[in-house]
């Protein structure tokens, strides 16, 4: 899908912003660039839309070399989302995630059919399509952002740091509806951050650059367990959990498949009694498909038991959810992050399909330091 080729970028003839550069990524993948500041990561992901040119070398698009092709029709056919988002404030949502297509001329109907479809994708509903940008927070603008980067459909994706200005909830809640997006889309992107738990969080390869340099192209796991060099090692830091057990990698290995539940028709009342018999303090609320919609729990029910008897009126929609597949670090990270006890698994379709609580976790630990012989 896109090939580097012994690509350099230097300047004034002397500084080399990227040297010999040779990488190959297959279709689909998702791939984040990460390294110090000055380190060339940027201007690699920028070489490949041509905004910056190479000083030698060749990139490959499809087996296509992109200094081949005009460099407005080569931007068209690549999505590309910056950290400042760039809508244009005087252009409705719909105009903005539309702005490539009427460049590529599609007629008025078919743009805002695409619309319409696309921001389904992110959970808002077509109403949105009529409201302009300064209407909308932070989140719901680099949600549009990566829209409009997909409305032509474009096989290949550029990230700059498109979470970075954002507050660290509403980030993360971003890269976690990015990377199902992704995988539903089957979209290659190119990512450039300097944060690497987002890098781990995210990437099916992570490129590490320094001076311009290549220093380690590798699976997340990969650069976890074997860092090519003391560099490498300390970019990553020390503090950053890696599962216990090679053979345990994803929280679907150490959850519970049956999780306690209840949903929004039953009463208060039912909810206590359902926490009574199953000794927790927390139920997770759930639709009949089993589509994971929020959660309620003692307390909740002691602020709003006056006000109201059914949990539809009573229970909290924001909760902080992993998708299966994701790595088990991540999810201890966030547990101990956020001081959570437990932390909901849903699939792709947000069905709860499991419950990762402290006491897995910690069950895992134990097993991977005492076997039962030692016990």
């Amino acid at each position: 899908m896109l090939r580097f080729e012994h690509v350099s970028k230097v300047y004034n003839g002397e500084t080399k912003a990227v040297n010999d550069l040779s990488l190959r990524f297959k279709e689909g993948e998702f791939i984040c660039f990460i390294g110090p500041s000055g380190c060339g990561k940027t201007t690699t992901m920028k070489m490949i839309n041509r905004l910056i040119e190479p000083s030698s070398g060749n990139i490959y698009i499809n087996g296509e070399n992109i200094a081949d092709k005009d460099p407005v029709e080569l931007r068209r056919e690549i999505g590309y989302v910056i950290q400042q988002i760039g809508l244009f404030p005087h252009m409705t949502i719909q105009e903005n995630i539309g702005i490539v297509l009427k460049l590529l001329k599609w007629p008025e109907e078919k743009r805002k059919a695409r619309a319409m479809e696309l921001i389904r994708l992110v959970d808002m509903t077509p109403d949105y399509l009529d409201r302009y940008p300064h209407e909308l927070s932070g989140g719901q603008q680099q949600r549009i952002g990566v829209l409009r980067a997909l409305a032509a459909d474009q096989p290949l994706i550029l990230m700059d740091e498109p979470f970075g200005a954002l507050d660290p909830i509403t980030r993360e809640s971003l890269q976690e509806e990015f990377k199902i997006l992704q995988k539903k889309l089957g979209k290659t992107i190119v990512f450039v951050t300097h944060d690497m738990d987002e890098a781990l969080k995210l990437a099916d390869r992570i490129v590490i650059l320094r001076d311009g340099e290549l220093v380690q192209c590798d699976t997340p796991d990969e650069i976890l367990r074997n860092p090519a060099n003391d560099f490498v090692e300390e970019f990553i830091g020390q503090d950053r959990l890696v599962q216990a057990k090679p053979e345990i990698q994803t929280v679907e290995q150490i959850m519970n498949p049956d999780p306690i539940t209840t949903t929004k028709d039953k009463t208060l009342v039912q909810a206590i009694r359902h926490m009574k018999q199953t000794k927790v303090d927390t139920l997770l609320v759930v639709n009949e498909e089993q589509v994971l919609e929020g959660f309620i729990d003692v307390a909740v029910i002691d602020q709003k038991r006056k006000k109201t008897t059914l949990v539809a009126e009573a229970f909290e929609t924001e909760m902080f959810t992993v998708t299966e597949g994701t790595f088990i670090r991540d999810a201890i990270r966030q547990i101990l992050k956020k001081g959570k006890k437990y932390i909901p698994v849903i699939d792709k379709e947000k069905r709860l399909i499991g419950i990762i609580t402290m006491a897995s976790i910690v069950d895992m630990v134990y097993d991977s330091i005492w076997s039962e012989e030692d016990l």
